[in-house]
């Protein structure tokens, strides 16, 4: 059985679901479906579960720019984000467009049908399932949900507990009064940190290398004068999501035109976080600000549970895993009763499916991404990738709504394809999310990211204001692009003038 839409999103999370959501708010006329490997909506929200997991971006910019968050919180916790997406969906009518349980193996692009064939397979009953579509769009994310990345340690089948993955975080873990190590030093490891602490005996966060901190407030004062004043929900969105966008932008500048003042006001802030009583070479980086992910704790939970003496920081590298723990380069042993790896992610676009252009099998890393959205050479087709060095939501809202731009333009002109055509020279060898990040995690996605362009629309500079004009207000025929009729369409219409 085959299913026609006339756009298949692939992953119902916060890409996805804001996909949907503008397609029909902007009056696109679509017809559309979600494939989601999950049983829920929420995509990374559903499938973390860790203690203490939330977003790493203020709501405010996190949220989506259609649909206010109305918490006071800067940092909203898992299960609050999860509903929110889920609450979203459920408002614009997304939920029964939703087919769960659908793992897509391999995307299919015939010029002469000029559809895409997606196989999905059913993962409740093993059955294969066909779809096609007109316009696919990979909203998954960029990494592996079957598994983070996992470095084997030296020793460690004689460590005598367990050692937990957070991607695959177990529901009967008890770590009550146990001795804890957290490896990281990533946002995944700082927010375990102080909440496995509460029950924990002693957590200690073993990093092979610091990463910068920086403290925010629990709850964001605007937002809380807002509410104060009773100041409409949506106009105090715009005002709190415009002014948060800015300081983002502002913050990350800062790093790149005067590193060094930044990494001052950094350091400074942290010193005064966590006294005189720790090292601060455990927060000191040998790289410059924003060259990895600026790391953010609420109210600076991490530097209080240090000060408490209830967690510790030691950086050194590991020579081998003990039955009691682990012993480090130095010579030091940490005693341990559980291990948390929180070692990072395995990078993975479209879910890990095979993607075939006429016939030929194609690797995403060949590829050159047009403005951070469609891929050089694939024709109706896009893939949301959120920023690096802001709030995912922030790129998502854009690429969607130059999405529909594009349909629309597309049915004004009677046009049912569209590929960007890169010239030689366009691309480099730097992959979308390469060249401004020096993360572990960007190192080892090289192998199948997109690459990034080296002039004009396909640079991709992890800039809102840039990208904001670009894609809501730049020509949609820029030259770039090429329009056309498939076969099929072009018989189409052929068949109806005569009729």
């Amino acid at each position: 059985m085959t299913r026609h839409v006339d756009v298949l999103i692939i992953g119902a999370g916060l890409s996805g679901i804001g996909m949907a959501c503008h397609l029909t708010r902007e009056g696109t006329g679509r017809s559309y479906a979600i494939l989601e490997r999950r049983t829920a909506i929420g995509g990374t929200w559903d499938l973390f579960r860790y203690p203490g997991i939330r977003s790493d971006s203020d709501m405010y910019t996190f949220g989506y720019g259609f649909r206010p968050w109305n918490g006071t919180k800067v940092l909203a916790d898992g299960p609050h984000i999860r509903q929110y997406v889920a609450d979203t969906a459920a408002e614009f009518g997304v939920t029964d467009h939703i087919r769960f349980g659908r793992r897509m193996t391999e995307a299919s692009w015939s010029s002469e049908a000029g559809i895409w064939t997606v196989t999905a397979i059913d993962e409740q009953t093993g059955e294969t399932e066909t779809y096609t579509s007109d316009f696919l769009v990979g909203c998954t994310g960029y990494y592996d949900y079957d598994q983070g990345y996992r470095p084997h340690f030296p020793g460690e089948e004689s460590f005598r507990g367990p050692i937990v993955h957070p991607q695959h975080w177990p529901e009967d873990l008890d770590y009550r009064g146990k001795r804890v190590v957290v490896i990281g030093s990533g946002a995944t490891a700082i927010t375990l940190i102080p909440a496995m602490s509460r029950d924990a005996a002693h957590v200690t966060m073993l990093q092979r290398s610091p990463t910068y901190i920086t403290a925010l407030p629990a709850e964001d004062p605007v937002a809380v004068g807002f509410k104060l004043a009773k100041v409409p929900e949506a106009i105090a969105y715009r005002i709190g999501r415009a002014r948060n966008i800015a300081l983002q932008r502002a913050s990350f500048q800062l790093s790149r035109t005067n590193p060094a003042l930044s990494r001052k006001l950094l350091l400074s802030a942290v010193r005064l976080q966590v006294g005189s009583g720790i090292d601060m070479r455990h927060f000191s980086p040998s790289y410059d600000p924003w060259d990895q992910r600026l790391c953010v704790v609420p109210n600076g939970d991490l530097f209080k549970v240090l000060r408490e003496g209830r967690a510790s920081i030691v950086t050194d590298r590991i020579e081998t895993f003990t039955e009691t723990g682990i012993r480090l380069e130095s010579g030091e042993e940490l005693e341990a009763d559980i291990v948390i790896s929180a070692t990072g992610l395995t990078v993975q676009i479209l879910g890990g499916a095979e993607l075939v252009i006429d016939g030929n099998p194609t690797r995403t890393r060949d590829l050159v991404a047009y403005k951070g959205a469609l891929l050089g050479g694939v024709p109706n087709a896009m893939i949301v990738l959120g920023y690096t060095n802001a709030s995912w939501t922030l790129k998502a809202d854009l690429a969607a709504e130059y999405f529909c731009r594009l349909l629309n333009h597309m049915r004004a002109h009677g046009y049912s394809t569209v590929v960007p055509v890169p010239r030689e020279g366009d691309r480099s060898e730097d992959s979308m999310m390469g060249g401004a990040l020096t993360s572990g995690y960007i190192q080892r996605g090289d192998a199948v990211m997109p690459r990034q362009g080296t002039n004009g629309p396909w640079q991709v500079i992890n800039n809102y204001f840039r990208d904001r004009k670009l894609l809501r207000k730049g020509r949609i025929e820029d030259g770039v692009l090429a329009f056309g009729k498939s076969p099929a369409a072009a018989r189409t219409t052929a068949e109806s003038r005569s009729a």
